[in-house]
């Protein structure tokens, strides 16, 4: 009777890590770091009121009278942002670069004769150029310097109405 005991036990036992073994759950995705330069929305409230004087210097100078005014912001696609990273990645690998960040360039374009073109904002790969000693430089502040001949990232969508601040 002891060993019939025993033995239903051993199988019970079998059965459970059987199936926890067989019916692993998915590991958990671990977050990312948190991202230097990260702000809270009352800091970019802040920095974009703070914005407001060159805004305005620069809209009642060359956009006076343009319904809506000049653009305040420049919106993205997640996909697009992402595509573009891979892509400028690949292509600083290939001109010969490590790439270390991104920079954004304020730009503007070309106005239609009657009114001045809109403002955007431009994402440039940088770098440094792989060597085969050690580069000390590639560390400083601000990150590498533009990659010569790498694309940028221009064509996003301007506020709602153009001349909204944070947040719309």
């Amino acid at each position: 009777m002891k060993k019939l005991i025993l033995l239903i036990l051993g199988f019970i036992l079998g059965a459970l890590a059987m199936y926890f073994y067989c019916h692993k759950q998915e590991p958990i995705e671990m977050l990312p770091s948190q991202p230097n330069g990260l702000i809270k929305p009352d800091e970019i409230k802040t920095l974009t009121q703070a914005y407001n004087p060159r805004y305005e210097a620069i809209n009642d100078s060359l956009f006076n009278g343009v319904d809506g005014g000049d653009n305040r912001s420049s919106w993205y696609a997640l996909e697009d942002v992402k595509n573009y990273l891979v892509l400028a990645k690949n292509q600083a690998d290939s001109l010969g670069y490590t790439m270390d960040g991104i920079r954004i360039y304020p730009g503007a374009h070309p106005g239609d004769g009657k009114n001045p073109g809109y403002s955007t904002y431009i994402f440039v790969p940088t770098g440094y150029l792989k060597t085969s000693q050690g580069n000390m430089f590639m560390m400083q502040k601000g990150g590498g310097d533009d990659i010569d001949g790498g694309d940028g990232l221009n064509h996003g969508d301007e506020g709602r109405p153009p001349s909204a601040n944070y947040p719309q």
